[in-house]
């Protein structure tokens, strides 16, 4: 492992993020919340560290693999530790496990909060933690391919540790150019919905935080009761559009906007993934219905949910805890699902829930024609048996750490339904789960231990679980 050539990397990553951490300063000086030093303490300190950081250690080779992997997996921790000073310096969460929990949700773009009463916080604080998600939405790693040029050594090896799903979708020969591709359409998407929101009623802070956390799936609101605090239709319906974009594969959207009308619907992925969303729309919309009444209000309501929780926005316009149990359970499935590969959305994703099902339909039809060579494909190309034996893996894994997670979240004293609400809202960075974690409540109550352990489960879900696990191997350690 070389570690000066981590080392120098992550140095660059803090002074990106110090970078970022001036953005929120000329909210907090407009709204005078006071918070504009915390701001400036917290750019400096990260500033002069990544400064010193990269200036002691150089990059004189390519990056492996494992460095690869080391480097992604130890960018999300360390701008975690340091995006959480703001929340120190300023007050506004004095606990440093509580900061730490609410920044790792941030940039791992769950949307699991602390907060209690989160109307009450400075509008920089509140900027900073949406900003948090939009720069986490598309990955730190993959913004720095696309704006740091010096990265572009091994940087391959990191864009596959980070980009999500079993395939990586290169749009250009060179990755960073790849990286500038889908920065550019997830900025494009930035910037058409703060337009929408602003024209549909919102004050301009709330219609660019919002958007952060919607282009990023990730779920922070400004508002306590999340959008349902606007009662605004149009609001609703503008997210509910940006939540299907954002949960697509961003490759699609690309190819749409170089004149290839057909890219979606030329995709089984996004076929199957709208599949899922409209049939659990009219199933579960049967079920509210008798609490909504208005076909337009039951309709949209749920939408709106199913949708949240698929691609791990985590918005709420309605408490699903009202809700049948059967369709919690659903909404429960959809917390570990996720969207599509390629877009910000978290959890197993669509199309490894594909894969398995056309793997396990080949297996029954080769058992019964043994001679038979029935191999699985997707759009008519073929599925090597490494991506299958790859896919089959990741589910195992996520399964046995679900299965774990819960098991010592009920040691610590939460009971089975809340247990299981915050392991699959925290492994699927969906945000807000079932139980004492549900879509009214918060994870304040949650003790210190419960909550690093599902700041881990964040990361293991937002890097995909290989990423982080690899680095418990010994031969990542050896030179």
């Amino acid at each position: 492992m070389h570690f000066q050539g981590i080392i120098h990397i992550l140095g660059l990553l803090l002074i990106f993020l110090s970078m970022a951490m001036l953005v929120p300063i000329p909210f907090s000086i407009y709204y005078g919340g006071g918070d504009a030093v915390a701001f400036l303490i917290s750019a400096s300190l990260s500033l002069v560290l990544g400064l010193i950081a990269f200036k002691t250690t150089r990059l004189d080779e390519d990056l492996r693999p494992k460095e690869g992997f080391a480097v992604v997996s130890f960018s999300w921790i360390c701008v975690s530790l340091f995006g959480s000073l703001p929340f120190l310096i300023s007050g506004a969460i004095p606990s440093f496990t509580n900061a730490f929990f609410e920044t790792m949700s941030g940039f791992t773009t769950t949307g699991a909060t602390i907060l209690t009463d989160i109307e009450r916080l400075p509008h920089g604080i509140l900027l900073w933690r949406n900003l948090s998600q939009w720069i986490g939405g598309m990955g730190i790693i993959v913004l720095s391919l696309a704006i740091l040029p010096l990265l572009g050594v091994g940087g391959m090896q990191m864009f596959k540790a980070e980009i999500p799903g079993p395939i990586v979708d290169k749009l250009a020969p060179r990755v960073t150019e790849t990286a500038k591709i889908l920065w550019g359409v997830y900025a494009l998407l930035t910037l058409i919905e703060v337009l929408l929101l602003w024209i549909g009623g919102l004050n301009f802070f709330d219609a660019l935080c919002h958007t952060f956390s919607t282009v990023a799936t990730g779920g922070f609101s400004t508002r306590n009761a999340s959008i349902g605090a606007f009662n605004n239709p149009f609001v609703e319906y503008v997210i509910i559009i940006f939540m299907i974009l954002s949960g697509t594969n961003f490759a699609l959207h690309y190819r749409f906007l170089k004149g290839d009308i057909r890219a979606y619907w030329k995709n089984r992925e996004f076929v199957f993934f709208i599949l899922i969303l409209t049939l659990a729309t009219l199933f579960i919309g049967f079920d509210t219905y008798r609490v909504y009444g208005p076909a337009e209000e039951t309709v949209r309501k749920t939408l709106f949910q199913v949708l949240a929780i698929l691609t791990g926005t985590g918005y709420g316009t309605a408490d699903y805890e009202l809700w049948s149990f059967n369709s919690q359970f659903l909404l429960l499935v959809f917390m570990v699902t996720g969207a599509c590969v390629g877009s910000t959305s978290g959890g197993i994703k669509v199309m490894r829930i594909y894969l398995l099902i056309k793997f396990v339909l080949s297996e029954v039809k080769r058992l019964l024609h043994p001679q038979a060579v029935v191999p699985v494909r997707i759009e008519s190309q073929p599925v090597s048996r490494e991506v299958l034996a790859n896919v089959m893996s990741y589910c195992v894994f996520f399964i046995l750490i679900f299965i774990l997670g819960v098991f010592i979240m009920t040691w610590l004293g939460l009971d089975f339904t809340s247990a299981l609400g915050a392991v699959a809202a925290t492994l699927g960075n969906v945000g807000p789960g079932l139980g004492s974690v549900g879509p009214t409540d918060n994870y304040a109550h949650i003790p210190a231990v419960g909550k690093w352990l599902l700041s881990l489960l964040m990361l293991l879900g937002r890097l995909e679980i290989f990423t982080l696990i690899v680095l418990f191997s010994p031969d990542a350690w050896r030179r």
